[in-house]
């Protein structure tokens, strides 16, 4: 089993650096060339398993790639809730509350760490039930937690698992244990 991990591609929010969980945006122009270029480095692999979060930026992310065919919305895949920092840069959560950190604080009327940790937990129990290879289309602060859960560490450690839009990453199971295959791969956006 082979899990492909993709971010999303660019948002408006994104350029600003606004948390972005429950406003549904979608995609720049330069965020829909990035997904294309998704395709293109995807392009001939096939996939058992097709799961985008219900966010139209992870959607358009998986239309534009190629993978609308038999794709199934999971609500699991959906980002962390931000609660009240929703919309708001990390320095404008830091003029409040400093040294803020999702990973070590959570969201002050969104998810906890352990909301996410708990989420992306389950989800991977969903997973190991599945057979063959796996797409998921998702966000960076979840994507970042999934991975780290998936390697038996605890959400805070997704702090250091640094995401780029439109990037690829591979989790997968080497001598019967979960690792990581692949993170943070972008070489195929050098032209977008």
């Amino acid at each position: 089993m082979k899990i492909y991990l993709i971010r999303h591609a660019e948002t408006e929010w994104n350029l600003t650096h606004r948390h972005t969980s429950t406003t549904d945006l979608p995609l720049t122009k330069k965020g829909i060339k990035q997904a294309k270029a998704l395709k293109v480095r995807l392009q001939g692999k096939k996939f058992d398993h097709i799961f985008s979060s219900p966010m139209q930026r992870a959607i358009e992310t998986c239309v534009n790639a190629g993978f609308e065919k038999n794709m199934q919305i999971e609500k699991d895949l959906s980002e962390w809730n931000y609660g009240d920092y929703e919309g708001k840069t990390k320095d404008e959560i830091n003029e409040d509350h400093p040294g803020w950190s999702i990973f070590s604080h959570g969201a002050k009327g969104g998810e906890s760490v352990e909301d996410a940790f708990c989420r992306a937990k389950r989800f991977i129990e969903k997973l190991l039930k599945l057979e063959g290879d796996i797409i998921l289309f998702s966000h960076g602060h979840f994507s970042r937690v999934l991975g780290a859960s998936w390697i038996g560490l605890n959400a805070h450690f997704g702090e250091a698992l640094t995401l780029t839009n439109a990037s690829v990453s591979i989790l997968g199971i080497n001598q019967d244990k979960p690792a990581i295959f692949l993170w943070n791969d972008t070489s195929h956006l050098s032209n977008t």
